[in-house]
């Protein structure tokens, strides 16, 4: 009786901890089936090549267990499949290098994505890391954590080249959703905003001809961490108003450490779009080169709801800004 109910706990642990594979791929039809069959713990190994269709990762890893894809740069995912009026509110269905959709905890690491409608990009997806990754030639956005994408990482990855068909929707790094897309993206049915929020942008290179903002935060989200990450600004289009290496609209973001220079006008905008967002952020050792002479390294727009929700923005006095009308408008914190 004792062998027959120990027998049978082994056979329920592997059960729920299956034995994870490495499945090797080395074309689209083995990277189309590799994605649907991937399981827990899993790693995906992309050979070298051109790999073109339509990816798209429904299944989740689990936080000891996430699934992993992985290649070289020379490993490279693009869609060539997109068709107009294929959409899925209210963007394009189809036409994105990568997409993840509902599928946490997985790492992406090392390889390509080009000549996409869009780059790579997270709806519901939760736990993701983007590591080494280079993001190039993409029609629209090169990133986009959508949809309640919380908790993710883009690290040590290069984004460029973006926008070359909607220069003004050409965002390198794309955090969350604008308050008009809420109804297709938001929490609750739409209701509430697009919580992809306590996302880490780390170390990256970001630029050039990336032809909206560098990086863009949406309203709505909050508490994620801009460190480290090389911008180039150069190729901005200044088109739907995308006029700066950040567009900062989300709440209680840490941005430290950034090097930006060649923004169409101002390096680093702050603004409140919606309610009393674009609020409680902090700026601290960011390097700023400003081209535009009627521009400034950070400059915080109208932040008279920031103080009446006791939430203001704080610009330390540690950034470091040349040219231009300086620094900011706003007095800045020393200390910070």
């Amino acid at each position: 009786m004792i062998k027959t109910i120990a027998a049978a706990a082994l056979v329920a642990q592997f059960a729920v901890h299956p034995v994870a594979s490495t499945i090797n791929v080395g074309n689209a039809a083995e990277l189309i089936a590799a994605l649907k069959a991937a399981k827990p713990g899993d790693t995906i190994q992309l050979a070298d090549g051109d790999y073109g269709d339509q990816f798209i990762a429904t299944t989740s890893g689990t936080a000891s267990a996430p699934i992993t894809l992985v290649g070289s740069a020379k490993a490279v995912l693009h869609d060539p499949k997109f068709k107009l009026g294929d959409t899925d509110c209210p963007s394009g269905q189809t036409g994105y290098g990568l997409w993840l959709q509902g599928a946490n905890y997985w790492n992406l690491k090392g390889f390509s994505v080009t000549k996409s409608k869009k780059g790579i990009v997270l709806d519901g997806a939760s736990h993701v890391t983007i590591d080494g990754v280079s993001v190039h030639d993409i029609g629209y956005e090169g990133v986009h954590f959508r949809k309640s994408s919380s908790y993710g990482v883009i690290k040590n990855s290069t984004v460029y080249n973006t926008g070359t068909e909607e220069p003004g929707y050409g965002e390198g790094v794309y955090l969350g959703s604008a308050n008009s897309n809420w109804e297709c993206y938001g929490a609750n049915g739409g209701k509430d905003p697009d919580a992809s929020n306590y996302i880490q942008v780390l170390n990256n290179k970001i630029g050039p001809n990336v032809a909206a903002e560098g990086i863009d935060v949406k309203e709505g989200t909050h508490d994620g961490v801009i460190d480290g990450n090389t911008l180039d600004g150069t190729g901005e289009k200044n088109q739907h108003d995308a006029d700066s290496t950040m567009d900062i609209k989300g709440d209680k973001y840490k941005i430290t450490n950034n090097v930006a220079k060649n923004a169409y006008l101002d390096v680093i905008q702050l603004h409140n779009v919606w309610g009393k967002t674009g609020c409680g952020n902090t700026f601290s050792k960011n390097t700023l080169t400003v081209k535009n002479k009627n521009g400034y390294g950070i400059n915080a727009t109208d932040q008279s709801q920031c103080v009446s929700a006791k939430s203001p923005n704080i610009i330390g006095a540690s950034n470091k800004s040349t040219g231009g009308k300086g620094l900011s408008k706003t007095p800045t914190t020393p200390g910070v």
